[in-house]
C-alpha cells in the first residue's frame, strides 16, 4: 500500500482535520494502535529492512540508519498536536511487539477527506492483523473524527493489500496507469475508497 511508514520524514501541518482531542491509542481484540516509542526501533527495522515487505511500496528496504532517523522523526512529530497526519504502531498485545505501522492523514479539511496506509511484518501476514488494524482506524476516522470519505492506493500487484480493503467494504474507484515511478519502472495503482454513510450502513 502506498503511504510511507519507513522513509517519510516530512513534517505535518499544525492544522488538524477537525479533531482537537487525541483519539488514540485504540485497542482491538488483539492489537493496540499507539504512538511509536524509541524502544520500538528493533521491531520496526525487522520489517522495514525486509525486501519482501517493501517490494511493492515506495520506500525501503531500510538501512539501520534510515530506520533510526524515521523513528526519531515520528517521536518528534508526536510532540505536535493537533496534526494532520498520525502514524501509529501496530502492537500485538499478547507479545508486546510492534509488528507494523498504520497512518491516517487528513488531505482536505473542508471536504473532510483523508487517506490511510499500513505496513506489516511478514511474519504476521495472513493472520487478519492488517484488516483488524485498518478497521479500527476507519472506525476512528468516521465515528470519532467525523470524516466524510477515506481512500487508499496500492500497487495493482499488491493483492494482499487490496484484499484487505475489499474485506473492509471499500470500493475500487479506479486504476491509475503508470502513475508512479518506483524501482526503475512505472507502476499502476488502484484507488479504493469508502464513504461515511457506507461505513455506517455496514
Amino acid at each position: 500500500m502506498r503511504g510511507s511508514f519507513c522513509t517519510s520524514t516530512e513534517g505535518s501541518s499544525n492544522q488538524a482535520g477537525g479533531w482537537m482531542e487525541k483519539w488514540f491509542p485504540i485497542e482491538t481484540e488483539r492489537l493496540l494502535l499507539r504512538e511509536f516509542r524509541a524502544a520500538d526501533e528493533p521491531d520496526i527495522h525487522e520489517y522495514a529492512s525486509d525486501p519482501e515487505v517493501s517490494r511493492l511500496m515506495d520506500w525501503g528496504p531500510n538501512t539501520p540508519e534510515v530506520t533510526k532517523a524515521v523513528v526519531e522523526r515520528w517521536i518528534e512529530q508526536q510532540r505536535q498536536w493537533p496534526r494532520r497526519s498520525v502514524e501509529l504502531a501496530i502492537e500485538v498485545q499478547a507479545e508486546k511487539k510492534a509488528i507494523g505501522g498504520i497512518r491516517l492523514e487528513v488531505k482536505d479539511e473542508r471536504n473532510r477527506t483523508g487517506d490511510f496506509g499500513y505496513a506489516l511484518n511478514r511474519n504476521y501476514w495472513n493472520r487478519g492483523y492488517a484488516t483488524e488494524a485498518a478497521r479500527a482506524m476507519l472506525n476512528a476516522a468516521f465515528a470519532t473524527l467525523k470524516m466524510h470519505r477515506v481512500w487508499a492506493t496500492c500497487d495493482v500487484r499488491n493483492h494482499a493489500s487490496y484484499r484487505v480493503m475489499e474485506k473492509l467494504g471499500m470500493r475500487r474507484e479506479g486504476c491509475f496507469a503508470k502513475d508512479a515511478f518506483q524501482r526503475g519502472e512505472w507502476r499502476d495503482s488502484y484507488l479504493y475508497a469508502v464513504l461515511a454513510e457506507e461505513w455506517t450502513a455496514k
